[in-house]
């Protein structure tokens, strides 16, 4: 079965109740109406990743509706700047975008609850909360009082720990250190003594080539190689505690998907669905290439040190307490995640983990 007729199917059979089951894919076709989106990115093309699961949702729902439902996709700064794409959609500026919605928690910090926050959930257990655990349901809770739907769209899965001029010894050696590192993550880390600083992905490289700062975080070994950290600063540590499992999201406007039909409606989300799987197994497929890569040409892996680690969790509790304390949807949503995660951990370390650990000795071995 082709992609267009597998989702054309499955998206007419979400909306079977409504007496539409029974209509083949042409007819649909041919009743429905013309509709045209622009989709704004926070991504540049280069990333071709993340700025392509976008361009995959928007394959996807074209030929699910023949050409009837078309996503335009721009990338950041061609119709807004990339970290106001959910301000114009939210605005009416634009009908939808693509973005990681942690940009936008200087708002409010329910916002990063839709992406991640540090020692959030990972990939998988992000998506069973979100699909089965009543995630997108409690997002919308949320999102729809800025005027916005959710849905979740793309994942890098666990990023790594960044790029340091240093080694990292212990937790004292994080006294001072300057590090471009995202929003809600710097809040935490700043906690360890680490000043945050907010730089653009373009000026990275310059500002540790000349000392301006100290280390850096990114994303993974794919994005990562592309812009050559390990030449200016060799140490590269994992894991990246604060992006666990990183769920990106197109976000439409709210009036805008309420004028939708209830096809084209689970023709979109569907869309998003396989594009949230579509972009992991990507990255899963050119990590291990780039990392071997990167370690060829200079980069030096590190563990964080176990000190660093939980010093950061405690951080982030206090962090999070502080938040509940005044914000309530924050607090819901993030209670939600927390004992989702409890009960997901419990099962992972018994089958999953046990495998998974044993599957590595093998490789380590030198038997696979």
């Amino acid at each position: 079965m082709d992609r267009r007729s597998f989702l054309t199917k499955a998206s007419v059979g979400g909306v079977a109740a409504a007496g539409a089951a029974t209509l083949a894919a042409p007819a649909i076709a041919q009743e429905a109406p013309t509709v045209t989106w622009r989709v704004t990115s926070s991504f540049p093309k280069s990333l071709d990743t993340i700025y392509g699961a976008a361009e995959t949702m928007s394959k996807y729902v074209s030929e699910a509706t023949d050409g009837k439902f078309t996503l335009q996709i721009f990338p950041a700064g061609e119709l807004v700047p990339g970290l106001e794409a959910a301000d114009a959609v939210s605005a009416g500026t634009v009908e939808a975008c693509h973005t990681a919605s942690y940009y936008y928690w200087g708002k409010d910090p329910t916002y990063a609850l839709g992406t991640t926050v540090p020692f959030g959930l990972n990939y998988r257990q992000m998506n069973a909360w979100l699909y089965y655990g009543g995630g997108i349901d409690l997002m919308n809770e949320f999102f729809n009082t800025q005027n916005l739907h959710y849905l979740p769209c793309g994942n890098t899965g666990v990023q790594m720990g960044g790029w340091y001029r240093k080694e990292i010894n212990s937790l004292a050696d994080m006294q001072g250190l300057k590090m471009r590192i995202g929003g809600f993550a710097g809040k935490v880390i700043e906690k360890l003594g680490v000043v945050p600083q907010q730089i653009a992905g373009g000026d990275i490289y310059p500002s540790l080539e000349k000392g301006t700062i100290d280390a850096a975080e990114w994303v993974g070994p794919y994005d990562d190689e592309k812009l050559g950290f390990q030449k200016v600063a060799p140490f590269y540590y994992y894991p990246g505690w604060w992006e666990g499992g990183p769920t990106l999201s197109t976000m439409v406007n709210l009036a805008k998907w309420n004028e939708l039909t209830p096809a084209y409606k689970a023709i979109l989300s569907s869309a998003c669905e396989a594009s949230n799987s579509n972009m992991m197994a990507s990255y899963d497929h050119k990590n291990p290439t780039a990392l071997k890569s990167l370690v060829a040409n200079g980069a030096q892996l590190r563990p964080f040190p176990q000190d660093v680690l939980t010093a950061a969790y405690e951080a982030a509790q206090e962090v999070y307490a502080e938040i509940s304390a005044t914000n309530a949807p924050f607090k819901k949503i993030h209670d939600s995640q927390t004992a989702f995660k409890r009960d997901a951990y419990l099962w992972a370390q018994i089958a999953e983990y046990n495998y998974d650990v044993f599957m590595m000795t093998q490789q380590q071995a030198g038997k696979l």
